[in-house]
C-alpha cells in the first residue's frame, strides 16, 4: 500500500491554508494512503479526510522532544512521499521516494502559492475541508433554513488585527436592517473571550458560538450553512473561505498578498494605509458595508 507523511501546522490558518497542498498530493497521489501530522487544535479539519489512514497529533513537549517522538512513530515506514510544511528534520530520517520540504520566512506570494511551488504544482489549489454528516445536520438544526445568517469573526491572532468592537456593532444592525441575523464567531480561551466581550456586550440579541462552546468541526459545519463571512485576518476567514461562503476579510496591519483567504468567494478589504501597516479603526463601516453587499450579491447571482 502506498503511504504518504503530510506533516502541516498547528494553528488553525496556516492548517487551513495546507489544505490547498494536501488537495494538490492527494491528485498527484490517487491511489495513496495519507497520514497526516497536525496539532490538536486543528485535528478536525482532517477527520472526515478520504483516504486518511492515520491522524496523528502531536502535543508540544520541552527541547523539541514531540519531534523525536514522532520520528520514532513513522520511520518504520516506507513512504511513497512526505511533505514537511513544518521545515522539520523528521522528512530526512525517513525512507521516501519524494520529499517536499517548505522554507519558512517571508516569500513572494500567497502562501498557498508558495506551497505549490515547493511540492512543483502548476497552479495552486484552493483549500479543501470535508464536513462530517453529523455535525451538518446538528447545524441545520441551530441554524435553519429560512435565516440569512451573516457570520462575524470578531477576534483575531492580535489585537491589532480586530476591527473596532463599535464598528463591528454598527456594521451587524445596518445589515440587520437588510434581513441578515448575525453570528458571532471566535476561538476558545480566555484571551479570546476578553477579546470578544466589547462586541457581545453591543449585540446581545446575536448569536454566539464562540468561546468553545462548540468543536471545530461543529464550528465549520455551522459557518458552512451562513450567507455571508466578514472579519479580520484570522483563521477563522480562512475557514470560512474554504467552505466556499462568501468571505470578506479585512485587512490592515498584515499582509493580504501573502495571508488573503482563498476560496472561490473570498475577497479583502484593506485599512488605509501601506500594506501591513493599515489602521483597522480607519475602516469605515459603510465601506465594509458596501463591499460585503457587493460581494454576496455575487454570489447569489452564480
Amino acid at each position: 500500500m502506498k503511504r504518504v507523511l503530510f506533516i502541516t501546522a498547528h494553528r488553525l490558518g496556516d492548517a487551513v491554508i495546507s489544505l490547498a497542498a494536501l488537495s494538490a498530493m492527494m491528485a498527484r497521489y490517487p491511489q495513496a494512503y495519507f497520514t497526516i501530522v497536525c496539532g490538536p487544535a486543528v485535528c478536525d479539519l482532517f477527520r472526515y479526510m478520504p483516504r486518511c489512514e492515520r491522524l496523528i497529533v502531536m502535543e508540544k513537549r520541552p527541547y523539541n522532544q514531540h519531534w523525536l517522538a514522532l520520528w520514532r512513530d513513522v520511520v518504520r515506514y516506507r513512504w511513497e512521499a512526505v511533505v514537511d510544511l513544518r521545515a522539520s528534520l523528521v522528512s530526512y530520517g525517513v525512507w521516501s521516494r519524494a520529499r517536499y520540504k517548505v522554507r519558512g520566512g517571508r516569500q513572494k506570494g500567497l502562501k498557498l502559492a508558495q506551497h505549490a511551488r515547493a511540492l512543483g504544482v502548476q497552479y495552486a489549489h484552493y483549500p479543501t475541508l470535508w464536513l462530517g454528516a453529523q455535525e451538518q445536520a446538528y447545524a441545520a438544526t441551530l441554524l435553519p433554513d429560512e435565516g440569512v445568517w451573516l457570520a462575524l469573526a470578531i477576534t483575531a491572532g492580535t489585537e491589532h488585527k480586530i476591527w473596532p468592537a463599535e464598528s463591528f456593532a454598527t456594521f451587524a444592525r445596518q445589515m440587520q436592517a437588510r434581513g441578515f441575523r448575525p453570528l458571532l464567531v471566535y476561538g476558545p480561551g480566555e484571551r479570546e473571550a476578553r477579546l470578544a466581550a466589547p462586541v457581545r456586550a453591543l449585540l446581545p440579541n446575536a448569536l454566539d458560538i464562540g468561546g468553545g462552546q462548540y468543536s471545530l468541526a461543529q464550528v465549520a459545519a455551522l459557518i458552512a450553512r451562513c450567507s455571508l463571512f466578514v472579519g479580520g485576518d484570522s483563521g477563522l476567514m480562512h475557514l470560512a473561505a474554504a467552505l466556499n461562503v462568501p468571505t470578506l476579510g479585512l485587512f490592515g496591519p498584515s499582509y493580504a498578498s501573502q495571508y488573503a483567504p482563498s476560496g472561490r468567494w473570498a475577497e479583502v478589504l484593506l485599512a488605509p494605509g501601506p500594506e501591513g501597516e493599515g489602521d483597522m479603526a480607519a475602516l469605515k463601516v459603510e465601506n465594509v458595508q458596501h463591499a460585503a453587499l457587493a460581494l454576496y450579491e455575487r454570489a447569489r447571482a452564480q
